[in-house]
């Protein structure tokens, strides 16, 4: 009986390793995710927070320790020195610093404890070599998406008049907020006929990722004001719902505008009606393979600028960014929306192809070129025809 069992566990052992096991244990890990704003924020630090969630549904046994609220309106007497001292000491053997905000002192605590996997959000210490040999970097290619947020817009848009909210200003926001300008143009005189040159497209810095009274233009008064002054259509950069929340209620009131908010995948339940779509990050895919790595002990430095999945541009397993479009989007806007996305996936059309010049005139890319990662990653200012300020 005894000799009988341990050939039908072996034969087990044997079928499992033939269909590739059961898959990583995370029984007894630990990692932590630090967040710049709320975990329900309906924007980006939500996101971020649905993505560790994401690896604890997948990764048998992993627990996650959040902190979030980490910034000086909200906790200023917290540092994320403190923050990782507390992780640690709990058992986290892997955290995500979920903003640039943390970047510097990520590198710092990196340092610190280098026993300790760290991975900060957007930034890229790893890629010029200032960083610890603990520590990653990982960013979403957010780019097509954001140039699609911007055909959408477009293709919507009445008075010709774009308004986008935008945060700080650094490479991120530039490229980021550059990007919807493309594909706005581009939209704009491919299915609509018009000249590129006629679509006013305005940005306005509000001073941080979200609004701290007495620090930060309120979003709230910078989307008002572009209702106000003939904007139609506003997109949003920033981390929080600002944008959709007034234009809905603009919409409600009899108002024809409509909104582009940004980051998450729920975003457009806040005015669904006037919502064009949204290009959010899908962080679960990306922090689930970092954290099997660790489990497994193969975990090595690497700096990600991961993109979209462009089969399915809303499949939570496999894609890093994506789009969804919202109940505003016509029908006859959609069709030519979903040609623009066809053509991106091909590579027939690449967002960032010259020329392009920069917002002072200089040339950027040249006529035919496409602008390479590093062009694209560092962009030095806004571009030729948007209106705002580059510093």
């Amino acid at each position: 009986m005894h000799k009988r069992l341990i050939v039908l566990l072996s034969l087990a052992a044997l079928l499992l390793a033939a269909c590739g096991g059961a898959g990583p244990s995370g029984e007894g890990f630990t990692f932590g995710m630090i967040l710049v704003g709320p975990q329900n924020d309906h924007g980006w630090s939500q996101a971020h927070y649905e993505g560790g969630q994401y690896v604890v549904e997948n990764l048998p046994g992993a627990e996650m320790i959040v902190f979030d609220l980490l910034n000086p309106a909200d906790k200023p007497e917290a540092t994320l020195e403190g923050v990782v001292d507390e992780m640690v000491a709990q058992g986290a053997t892997l955290i995500f610093t979920t903003s640039d905000e943390f970047e510097e002192d990520t590198t710092t605590v990196a340092a610190k404890y280098p026993d300790v996997v760290f991975v900060n959000v957007s930034g890229d210490d790893a890629l010029t070599g200032e960083a610890p040999a603990n520590l990653s970097n990982v960013m979403g290619r957010m780019e097509e998406m954001k140039a699609i947020a911007g055909c959408a817009a477009a293709l919507t848009t009445q008075t010709g008049q774009l308004g986008y909210v935008g945060p700080l200003i650094n490479h991120e926001t530039l490229r980021l907020t550059a990007s919807a300008y493309l594909g706005a143009r581009h939209c704009y005189e491919t299915y609509r006929g018009e000249s590129g040159d006629d679509l006013q497209f305005t940005v306005s810095w509000i001073g941080f990722w979200f609004n701290i009274p007495g620090v930060t233009s309120d979003p709230t008064e910078v989307t008002t004001n572009f209702l106000d002054t003939g904007v139609d259509v506003v997109l949003s950069g920033i981390d929080t719902t600002e944008a959709i929340n007034v234009a809905g209620q603009r919409a409600a009131a009899g108002a024809t505008v409509w909104a582009v908010p940004y980051d998450y995948l729920g975003a457009c339940d806040n005015a669904p009606a006037i919502c064009l779509g949204v290009p959010f990050f899908n962080w679960g895919p990306d922090y689930l393979a970092i954290a099997e790595a660790v489990v497994e002990g193969n975990w090595s430095q690497s700096w990600l600028w991961n993109g979209p999945n462009w089969d399915d541009l809303s499949d939570l397993d496999s894609t890093s960014v994506g789009w969804l479009n919202g109940p505003g989007l016509s029908e006859e806007a959609a069709a030519n929306l979903a040609d623009y996305i066809s053509k991106l996936a091909s590579g027939e059309v690449a967002v960032w192809t010259g020329p392009i010049n920069l917002q002072n005139g200089t040339p950027y890319i040249a006529a035919g070129a496409v602008g390479t990662d590093e062009e694209i990653w560092y962009l030095p200012q806004l571009l030729e025809g948007m209106q705002g300020p580059s510093q």
